[in-house]
């Protein structure tokens, strides 16, 4: 089994990562504008470093009010389909370029499941325990009320209209006295 680099401290919480070129804030006379760098996008932020072996990152930012979208003006060579962008209104925008274009569209499909947040929604899974104290809580506010015989006699019209084979299935569950359903 390979064993996943993990320089970032909430490294459990890790969505994405691999090498993106980046884009430098200024062109240098001296080198390319578009540095390697081992990219790392978490829940709530996006960092990048120098290697995977970093332990430190050469920048990082919250990603949650920025928007990601492939961008093929960024580059004019044959990897101007790689690229995208994030950008953020009122902060700095960042540039990429990935190593194919199907890795840039998933760079830019990972940021946007995540900032729909449909990503921490898919981990929100109720607990057993949760899910018990809520049964007990609406038991303890039922009590004998008024309303409560006009409500059964609606359950009742609402199970006439079942048909019935439905019916009959529903009666083996109602009560069995000290029997359980799937005990036989």
């Amino acid at each position: 089994l390979e064993e996943i680099p993990r320089p970032v401290q909430d490294s459990g919480n890790i969505l994405k990562q691999g090498y993106l070129e980046k884009r430098s804030r200024e062109p240098s006379f001296f080198g390319s504008e578009w540095h390697k760098r081992w990219c790392v996008l978490t829940q709530r932020n996006f960092l990048y470093y120098a290697n995977e072996k970093s332990k430190q990152p050469k920048g990082s930012f919250p990603i949650e009010r920025y928007r990601a979208r492939l961008d093929s003006q960024l580059r004019k060579d044959s990897r101007k389909k790689c690229c995208f962008q994030l950008l953020c209104p009122g902060k700095r925008s960042y540039e990429f370029t990935a190593p194919s274009p199907a890795e840039a569209q998933d760079w830019v499909e990972q940021i946007q499941f995540l900032l729909r947040g449909e990503y921490l929604s898919s981990l929100t899974i109720p607990c057993e325990e949760d899910e018990e104290e809520e049964e007990e809580d609406e038991e303890e506010e039922e009590e004998p009320s008024k309303d409560r015989d006009s409500s059964d006699s609606m359950n009742n019209s609402q199970n006439s209209t079942l048909n019935p084979e439905e019916q009959e299935g529903d009666e083996i569950y109602e009560e069995l006295p000290g029997e359980l359903p799937n005990s036989r």
